[in-house]
């Protein structure tokens, strides 16, 4: 995979992204005013074809909002969610560095995702009290901050490893923070588009995983923290600069927020199915560098560039699930994508062939990426008022998913020798989520799906 790919690659993900979200922009047009109270009444030029987006382009942002907080929060969130997952390329060279078990670097790459889940609650929550550009700047300044230690100290033992960790969760929590405030500028039509243009930042675990093993080879692994320092100030200064907080005013989430909407069934519901989806993605997104290199013996340059190919999938293809749901419904795009994800995690289990194992890797992960998105096509629909706040429990969810993933798959090498009992009990809760789904499809389609504008 060259860099002229991934360009083209990013490129047509910010051109298609639109589509996998149309029900939010219409969802978004009827409830306006819940969520936003200030904002001047949209013009006839910003009100029009809010059902049809067809004709909606990226030139449309320039004359719409602030095109610099959305260029600069995608910067954030991109080079966030390169350094949030970078233990995971590393992971190797650390381990053998360290001469850490399989079970610790599972441990390893796993701690990052639990740390930004819990964090992206926090990080909401001070977005509403501190405001967007605050909480972006120091979260950044934490991850700098993280990055000159691990550069000028090193991580001399397991436990500095995981304190490491710990810290770039504040990477992978800037979900929190970047959408809000690029979508905060933007009219309901274009929410879909710009949100999914924010968060085209998944691309950053691309990223990692092809240069970060091939900077530890050249130079040692320590000096990838030092060199990931350059771009972390630069899109800190470009993000103090040019991004601007929204003028409009927006009712503030409380803590008492999450734990009301966690009375409600649907609430669990959604988290376990993002649980299962966003944290497969990011799970194996951290992890295929220890598999490849411990099953098949391959060098961590050659590993990464596999573990970059399976993780492109995942992130490109995540706007093709919910222009899925958009046309199926959401309900049957996720049992599609849940039954391929769940055959391919047991075929790779069980499979001792590169390219098999490859192959149905990154099926495994374009189908998972793909239930992301239409994960996201369901959940404005059902909580449309509580979006800002459900959107947080998800996002927890999916990455507590992550860190059972990764952390299970080193127990499993550490215990059995073997990666198969983790990916098989991964592909077992695929399948726990085709059951879910067979629970409430029925009462979701007779009751708040009746209302929806879209098919469910």
């Amino acid at each position: 995979m060259t860099f002229s790919a991934l360009r083209r690659g990013v490129l047509a993900y910010m051109n298609t992204i639109h589509s996998c979200n149309q029900i939010y922009e219409r969802h978004c047009a009827m409830r306006w005013h819940v969520g936003c109270i200030g904002r001047p009444p949209l013009s006839r030029s910003q009100t029009i074809n809010i059902t049809g987006l067809g004709d909606m382009k990226i030139t449309d942002l320039k004359n719409s909002g602030h095109w610099p907080t959305l260029l600069t929060a995608f910067l954030y969130f991109d080079f966030s969610f390169m350094v949030w997952t970078l233990l995971g390329p590393l992971g190797a060279q650390i381990g053998e560095a360290l001469g850490l078990s399989a079970s610790q670097k599972g441990l390893m790459v796993a701690v990052p995702i639990l740390s930004g889940a819990v964090l992206r609650i926090g990080l909401g929550l001070a977005v509403d009290r501190l405001g967007a550009k605050l909480t972006g700047i120091g979260a950044q300044l934490v991850v700098i901050g993280g990055l000159l230690w691990a550069w000028l100290v090193g991580l001399r033992d397991y436990q500095a490893t995981l304190l490491m960790g710990t810290v770039l969760g504040f990477g992978g929590a800037s979900f929190a923070v970047a959408l809000p405030q690029a979508g905060r500028w933007y009219p309901p039509n274009m929410q879909g588009l710009v949100m999914g243009l924010a968060g085209a930042g998944n691309i950053g675990t691309v990223l990692d995983a092809l240069l970060a093993p091939r900077v530890a080879a050249a130079w040692g692994w320590q000096t990838v923290f030092g060199l990931a320092l350059i771009p972390a100030t630069l899109v800190l200064a470009a993000y103090a600069a040019f991004s601007k907080e929204a003028p409009a005013e927006f009712r503030k989430k409380r803590l008492g927020d999450y734990f009301k909407l966690l009375k409600d069934k649907d609430a669990h519901w959604f988290c376990f199915y993002y649980m299962v989806s966003f944290g497969g993605f990011v799970g194996l997104a951290s992890s295929y560098v220890l598999y490849f290199k411990s099953e098949f013996g391959l060098p961590p340059v050659h590993a990464g560039d596999l573990a970059a190919i399976c993780t492109a999938a995942g992130a490109l293809l995540r706007p093709t699930g919910g222009a899925l749901a958009d046309r199926i419904g959401g309900i049957r795009a996720l049992y599609r994508c849940y039954t391929i994800a769940g055959v391919a995690l047991i075929l790779a289990a069980v499979g001792r062939h590169l390219g098999w194992n490859l192959a149905m890797l990154i099926t495994a992960s374009g189908a998972l990426g793909m239930a992301n998105g239409a994960v996201f096509q369901l959940l404005p629909q059902r909580f449309g008022k509580d979006l800002g706040v459900m959107t947080g429990l998800v996002g927890a969810g999916g990455g507590i998913g992550g860190f059972y993933l990764a952390s299970s798959l080193g127990y499993s090498k550490g215990l059995t020798g073997s990666y198969l009992a983790g990916l098989t009990v991964f592909s077992l809760l695929c399948f726990c989520a085709i059951i879910g789904l067979g629970l409430v499809k029925t009462r979701w389609r007779t009751t708040w799906g009746l209302l929806a504008q879209a098919r469910i």
